[in-house]
């Protein structure tokens, strides 16, 4: 099928996939009011086959140093599923499922499936990889940028980290864990018990991101839009903390935005 955006309706809720522009979901719009920033790098996109940085590009692959290319400099940042196009593989009313084959710079082949679900509260995204060849590490993350402000006041942010990733000054996880610290922050926090972070427009909406894993970066230094982004894995967890994918289990996480006015 075509790589051509998709658009999804559940009561007064309505994405858009956009599967040519790197498996992304163009925008979410509840009630006409759309929450994602909008543009061609914004949305929500999958970080995927990993999050974050690597460390100067570089990740031990078994015995193999492997080096993808430093978009970052001097770091490489996101995947590489970003920056290619996506297919449709299927699409009904309210769910779309997107496909992305693996390749350069990329050194093995594999599959990632995107499935997108709407309700009319809630949206759910999953992803999985699958290897074609041998074993190898990957993440799986979303980078949404949602609206610093809907019209009224700023959001707010709430959540309980176990533990925040010290940051280096390369913008790495030192590998130290320290009491969570206040923002502004382009860090990784720790939630062992799932993640689980409230945004709240006061008098408008309150949008729960929820996942089973354990890792939330959150970013919220521009002045347009806040991040809270679920992963497998912290940056430079290719090097750290690597979750394999095997020709028998690949690997699957998924996340849920639900919402309610106010």
């Amino acid at each position: 099928m075509s790589d051509e955006d998709i658009t999804l309706t559940a009561g007064d809720a309505e994405v858009s996939v956009r599967p040519g522009n790197g498996g992304r979901i163009g925008g979410l719009r509840i009630g006409g009011t759309e929450l994602l920033r909008q543009g061609e790098r914004y949305g929500c996109f999958p970080m995927v086959p990993w999050c974050g940085r690597i460390r100067e590009g570089r990740f031990l692959d078994g015995a193999t140093l492997r080096r993808m290319p430093l978009n970052a400099p001097p770091h490489a940042i996101h995947g590489t599923a970003r920056d290619g196009a996506w297919r449709t593989a299927r699409v009904t009313e309210n769910e779309a499922v997107i496909t992305y084959e693996l390749t350069d710079p990329w050194p093995h082949t594999g599959r990632v499936t995107q499935i997108v679900a709407l309700a009319e509260d809630a949206l759910t995204l999953t992803v999985s990889v699958e290897t074609y060849d041998d074993s190898f590490p990957a993440q799986i993350g979303w980078h949404p940028w949602f609206h610093r402000n809907l019209g009224g006041e700023d959001v707010r942010l709430d959540f309980t980290p176990a533990w925040q990733e010290e940051r280096g000054d390369d913008h790495l996880p030192t590998g130290q864990r320290v009491d969570p610290r206040p923002g502004p922050w382009d860090d990784c926090f720790g939630m062992p018990d799932g993640v689980g972070v409230t945004l709240t427009w006061p008098g408008q909406l309150e949008l729960a991101v929820t996942s089973r894993e354990k890792w939330v970066v959150v970013y919220d230094e521009q002045a347009e839009a806040v991040c809270v982004e679920p992963q497998t894995g912290p940056p430079n967890g290719l090097n750290t903390h690597p979750r394999l994918v095997t020709p028998l289990e690949p690997l699957e996480a998924t996340t849920t935005w639900s919402w309610r006015r106010l």
